[in-house]
């Protein structure tokens, strides 16, 4: 008998490349998130502070399951962050998080749609559960900005 090592699952080139692209945002805002758990000041940063962390620990377990999804599905993962930017004050920092989680939302709902299209349901399951994830950081750097 003859185990075949191809995926059970083909899909296009678009989706892998797709994929790529979330790793690279998973790691840019687990970089930023991380800078700025360590650069935040003041009362207001402290009290906040370990919600970067903890929020940056997420999204390096994003970048790692979707990397396992696209080597499984013969894809090269990414090891470049997309743009990082940290900003200057906590203000800044939670609008440039705002804006990263609200991209990531955008992002995800797109790879669902063409993996669902495609047929690769493991795809669109791994990507709902990380969407969840990406809405709740959203709502709560949402929720952080209007304290600020």
């Amino acid at each position: 008998m003859t185990v075949s090592l191809e995926p059970a699952t083909k899909v296009s080139k678009k989706l892998k490349d797709m994929l790529n692209d979330a790793i690279a945002r998973e790691i840019q805002v687990s970089i930023q998130y991380m800078w700025q758990h360590v650069q935040v000041v003041g009362v207001k940063g402290i009290a906040v502070q370990d919600q970067f962390k903890l929020t940056a620990i997420t999204e390096m377990k994003h970048a790692e399951s979707i990397a396992e999804r696209l080597w499984y599905l013969t894809g090269t993962p990414t090891t470049k962050p997309s743009p990082i930017t940290v900003g200057n004050s906590l203000k800044e920092f939670l609008e440039l998080d705002v804006k990263a989680e609200e991209e990531a939302i955008v992002m995800y709902k797109g790879i669902i749609a063409l993996a669902q299209k495609e047929g690769d349901v493991t795809t669109a399951f791994l990507f709902e559960g990380i969407l969840q994830d990406e809405e709740a950081h959203h709502d709560l750097f949402t929720t952080m900005l209007e304290e600020v």
